[in-house]
């Protein structure tokens, strides 16, 4: 299991009580006198990976209390929110090859808010992208790009409700980016109005609004898709999962995409060839892939600018990389 060893988990601990009967009763896992590795974790929230020493059953947890503090009845809701999301999209199918959703084990308010769940081995898609830029695997890059879009086809496909799209959700969020990176000092006033008048101008484009909602993942960075054997791909960590615009996903991954490009190697334009096979692989799940196509990259721009927005204004990243992810959003928006 990935993560830093911690040790074992003592059986006078709650936690054990709690993963044993999980194991139990929702791995089949039948030893008399369990013992618990534990794992720490990389990640915004305190994640921990669990490993039954004998059986070697694992499993993994979210302490949502960690995060939220004293606030224990919001920690609570929003780890029940992540369990009911991650049932739902299940729900549609995406349980199993090749298109899976982790399923969700157990919860308990009583040990810091506690969300537990199936664990997923595989490669995550940011130790993809690390391969691409670092040693030059490209082809395998290319292959995970297309599992990935086309797990993100048949979500959103499976889901769509039928009702338009209000852009105007993306435009307020686009709003308080530039909000944000205006106080952290990383936008001055005359640019801050740029981004906002860019954003106007886009609102007055039909094509954003033409669109049909769909289940979002909402936070479709490299850290959260895994990829198996095949076309198999799963999806974890759906805190952020919410009714929208498909292109708030796909815009998310094609600005991760080329904010990690910007990052390693200074060119953007690196990004641009695994970009398009994304978007194109993407396309080729709908009934006329070249319309598809045109349609999706004609309102991509937008969201790719968003998203390098998103990463510009967050606090480990330094002014002048943050100016440089700025330029670009810029560029995206006045080109698009």
């Amino acid at each position: 299991m990935q993560g830093k060893f911690k040790g074992y988990v003592s059986r006078q601990d709650a936690m054990y009580d709690f993963l044993w009967t999980l194991m139990s009763d929702r791995l089949g896992i039948r030893e008399s006198r369990p013992a618990f590795r534990v794992f720490r974790f990389n990640g915004s929230n305190e994640v921990y990976g669990y490993e039954e020493k004998a059986s070697g059953a694992r499993l993994i947890c979210k302490f949502y209390g960690r995060k939220y503090g004293a606030d224990t009845d919001r920690a609570a809701r929003l780890a029940s929110q992540e369990y009911q999301s991650l049932e739902t999209l299940r729900g549609y199918g995406l349980a199993g090859s090749p298109h899976h959703v982790i399923r969700p084990l157990g919860f308990e308010r009583d040990i810091n808010c506690v969300l537990a769940l199936e664990y997923y081995d595989g490669e995550q898609f940011s130790q993809a992208i690390a391969r691409a830029i670092h040693h030059g695997h490209h082809a395998h890059l290319y292959w995970r790009l297309t599992s990935l879009a086309y797990y993100l086809a048949t979500q959103h496909n499976r889901t769509a409700n039928g009702q338009g799209v209000d852009f105007n959700c993306d435009t307020g969020y686009f709003g308080t980016l530039v909000g944000k990176l205006q106080r952290r000092d990383k936008l001055g006033q005359w640019d801050a109005d740029e981004f906002l008048w860019l954003s106007d101008r886009w609102r007055e484009r039909p094509r954003m609004w033409n669109d049909q909602q769909v289940w979002l993942h909402g936070d479709a960075t490299p850290a959260n898709f895994i990829f198996g054997h095949g076309l198999d791909a799963a999806a974890i960590d759906l805190e952020r999962m919410k009714r929208g615009d498909r292109m708030f996903d796909i815009g998310r991954v094609a600005g991760e995409l080329q904010h990690a490009f910007m990052s390693a190697t200074g060119e953007h334009r690196r990004a641009e060839p695994f970009i398009g096979h994304f978007l194109w692989e993407y396309s080729c799940h709908f009934p006329d892939r070249h319309r598809a196509f045109e349609s999706i990259t004609s309102r991509n721009p937008y969201y790719m600018a968003l998203n390098l927005l998103r990463i510009a204004r967050n606090d480990y990243v330094d002014q002048d990389y943050a100016g440089r992810l700025v330029g670009q959003a810029r560029v995206l928006l006045r080109a698009g």
